[in-house]
């Protein structure tokens, strides 16, 4: 996989102030903002370098209001890592090609993996099927 790197100016200038502020500052969206993705069959991209992430057909209705989905498109493009901020331990989940923040994945989702990855649907662009 080509690795995407730009500098921060670069980023600035492609992304809406809070797609930046959570793919490269590492922060995260209010819950329940970005829950409007279309239902229909499709991949949800990386909002940074289109890497495709996350398919409609893992996706579920979590209850946290952030987009949650139970496994990756590909293993290798989603990458994981501690995140000991606020005071816990978490795992932390990125797009392997851009690094970009995407949010994290706990152990209480349903099968067939038991996996909730909890996205911020800011870092997320959906392509319907064709």
């Amino acid at each position: 996989m080509d690795k995407i790197v730009k500098s921060d100016a670069e980023w600035r200038a492609q992304l809406s102030d809070m797609a930046y502020k959570v793919t490269r500052k590492h922060g995260t969206e209010r819950a329940g903002t970005h829950e409007d993705f279309p239902k229909d069959p499709g991949t949800y991209m990386c909002i940074c370098c289109d890497a495709p992430l996350f398919d409609q057909e893992a996706k579920f209705e979590s209850g946290t209001g952030w987009p949650s989905f139970y496994q990756p498109v590909d293993g290798e493009m989603v990458g994981e890592s501690v995140d000991r901020s606020f005071f816990m331990k978490r795992t932390e989940v990125h797009c392997n090609r851009c690094d970009a923040h995407l949010g994290h994945v706990f152990p209480d989702g349903p099968q067939p993996t038991g996996l909730r990855y909890c996205i911020n649907g800011v870092a997320l662009a959906f392509e319907p099927e064709e």
